[in-house]
Order: structure tokens, then C-alpha cells, then sequence
């Protein structure tokens, strides 16, 4: 299964610097607007200290991460809903992620002009959001005319989807997003139809300078904004951290720990993104290699064995489960079964993070 997320912001805020940091894919960065034409899509590792240590444990010849996929769009400016720049293109592309990264200049560059005149990181926010709040307004009024022609048409079930669009409406035109509207999940599932870009997980990603970094004006800024709203706030060293790619490992350690981080931002970025979309990793042990693998929380076992194989999933007999921590501990799987930790478990088992999984399938 993939996950997308959408990277946004206006232009010249940083967002391929971030992107290539993100995924090293070396995209063009230049220091004027809409340099971003067509979306980069880069697929990113997720850092897993557990799946390091299994490594060390088994020896395996191949050890996979889980990923997830970043989309770095075009960026947005005042009109984007009706068209201006590349707005239509920009909102299309993000319509179908799953959580969105909105990226905040706070950084000064004197070759790079902010396309407003100067740093203001909450007036940057609004100008985004309000794009993307009048966008939304635009779908549900598409929607609210399909369901107003189908209740002429005799299908009285429309109502609740209309009650439903008149309600989220009524926030948007307040400035609140979706999300924070607390819709109950059988209600928003009348607006399949209408994927709103208000309702997608959202973070801050503050691009900072090195006198930003340590609490300048513009991250204080952002982060009360944040704070105020329950939005997590990742300050990254845009520039200085797509650098780190030309760097040894050693290196990068060391470059880090003059900054006194202890891993990169970016880390903190993908880690954010994955507890936002609310996933679990679970781990197999298949021939020599180890391989994580991620599904949202609640994914029963045969769902999950879906996602290494359909056939697994089809199939499905029961899956024999280890903890992460015991097979840490004891330092083998051998020794878990002596201990009497692997535990067997039916359809009905409910995968949760950090467990070691084995499936019985038949063909």
C-alpha cells in the first residue's frame, strides 16, 4: 500500500530544497517562482531503529524498509482556486494524497525574492490555507448540485449527504478546515465523492535559516500558530540538510552534532507524517531477508498478509506472532519458541506496531 504526501506552499519557500533532502532526487531548485512545473515524486524510507537492530540480530542478506511517498507541487499563490499560477494544476495534484506538508519560509536569501515582499510566516499560512478552504468550497458545491439533482430524481438517502455538505460548508466559510470539524466518520463517508483537501492530516515544516533554527522570530511565530491550532511544527534546516547527501555517514554525524542535532530534521518530518496517517509497522523474517512493512492501525492478519502477498491473504490460516522487544532481548528466534513467546494467532488478530509475523497460507 502507498502513502502520498502532498508538499505545499507558496513559491520560493523551499519545497524542493525540502523535497531533495527528503529523497535525494536532485530536482531543480531555482530562485524564482513556479520553477516547480510538474510534481516530483520521490519514494523515502522510513527510519526504523528497530528494523537496524534486527539486522544486527539475524545477519540477513537483505533488510527493507517500509516507505512512503513524497510529491512535491507546484507552488501556490492568492487566486490558485480560480486558476491563478498554476493553482488548478497544484490543487489537482495533492487531491489524491494523504496527508499534507506545508512548507514555511523562514529563512532570508537576498537571490531568492519572497514572492510577498517579506517574511511573515502566519500571513504565509493564511494565504495557503485560504486557497486551499475555497477550494474545497468549489467541490462541495459540485457535489451539493449532483445530490440535489438525484433527490429530484426520488432518492430520498440524499439528505444526509446534504445535511452533511451544509454543515462543512458552514465551517470552511468560518475558515475552519474540515479535520477540525469533528464530522463523525459515517457522516463523511457521504462525501466519497468530494475529496476535500481540508480533511487530510496537516503539518508545519518551518524552512529555516541558522539564526531562524534556535527560536528566531519566524519559528516562534509558527509554532505559536501551531500550537494554537494542534498542528505539529518540524523546523528543518532546508539547505544545510540537503547537503548532508554529499556526506559520509561519519560525516553527517559529525556535521549534525555541531549543530547540536541528533538526527536529521527530515528524520523528524517522516516520523510526524507516519504517526499522522496513523500506521503500524510490522516486521517478517522470509529467507535472508527482513523486511518491514506498513498498515493503518486496526488492520486484522489477513489483511496485513495481503499486503506482502494476495495470495496470503486469500489463503489465510492463522499467523504465528514474536514482539519485537522479546526477540531484542533474547537475541533469537529460536530462543523465543524455547521461552514459549511465539504466540498463534487467528483472522480475527490485530497487527500491532513493532510485532515479527509469520503467515500460513495455502495455495
Amino acid at each position: 500500500m502507498g502513502w502520498r504526501c502532498g508538499i505545499v506552499g507558496l513559491p520560493n519557500a523551499g519545497k524542493t530544497t525540502i523535497f531533495n533532502a527528503l529523497t535525494a532526487a536532485n530536482a531543480e531548485v531555482a530562485a524564482y517562482p513556479f520553477c516547480t512545473i510538474h510534481p516530483n515524486n520521490g519514494v523515502v524510507p522510513v527510519p526504523d531503529s528497530r528494523l537496524a537492530k534486527l539486522g544486527e540480530l539475524l545477519q540477513p542478506q537483505r533488510l527493507t524498509p517500509t516507505t512512503i511517498n513524497f510529491v512535491d507541487v507546484a507552488g501556490l499563490i492568492a487566486g490558485a482556486s480560480k486558476g491563478e499560477g498554476l493553482g488548478n494544476q497544484f490543487l489537482g495534484q495533492i487531491r489524491d494524497t494523504d496527508l499534507i506538508v506545508h512548507v514555511v519560509r523562514c529563512f532570508e536569501d537576498s537571490r531568492s525574492s519572497h514572492p510577498l515582499g517579506g517574511l511573515d510566516p502566519v500571513r504565509d499560512v493564511e494565504v495557503v490555507e485560504t486557497e486551499l478552504l475555497l477550494a474545497d468550497l468549489e467541490i462541495l458545491e459540485r457535489h451539493r448540485v449532483k445530490l440535489e439533482k438525484r433527490r429530484k430524481g426520488g432518492e430520498k438517502q440524499v439528505e444526509a449527504g446534504l445535511s452533511v455538505v451544509s454543515r462543512i460548508e458552514a465551517g470552511l466559510n468560518q475558515g475552519r478546515f474540515a479535520r477540525d470539524l469533528k464530522v463523525p466518520a459515517d457522516e463523511l463517508a457521504h462525501l466519497a465523492e468530494a475529496p476535500l483537501l481540508t480533511l487530510k492530516p496537516y503539518i508545519f515544516v518551518a524552512n529555516v535559516s541558522e539564526a531562524e533554527f534556535n527560536g528566531g522570530p519566524c519559528l516562534t511565530a509558527l509554532t505559536a500558530l501551531g500550537r494554537k491550532r494542534h498542528i505539529p511544527v518540524i523546523p528543518i534546516l532546508g539547505d544545510l540538510e540537503a547537503e548532508l547527501l554529499d556526506l559520509t555517514p561519519a560525516e553527517q554525524k559529525e556535521f549534525l552534532h555541531t549543530l547540536g542535532l541528533a538526527e536529521p530534521g527530515i528524520n523528524r518530518l517522516i516520523e510526524e507524517s507516519y504517526r499522522l496517517l496513523g500506521l503500524v509497522t510490522f516486521y517478517t523474517i522470509v529467507g535472508r531477508e527482513v523486511r518491514a512493512w506498513t498498515v493503518p492501525a486496526g488492520t486484522v492478519a489477513p489483511k496485513a498478509a495481503g499486503q506482502v502477498h494476495s495470495d496470503m491473504e486469500k489463503g489465510f490460516i492463522r499467523a504465528e506472532v514474536m514482539q519485537f522487544a522479546d526477540l531484542a532481548r533474547l537475541g533469537s528466534t529460536a530462543k523465543i519458541k524455547e521461552a514459549g513467546l511465539l504466540m498463534v494467532e487467528g483472522r480475527d488478530h490485530v497487527v500491532a506496531d513493532g510485532e515479527i509475523l509469520l503467515f500460513r497460507f495455502q495455495t
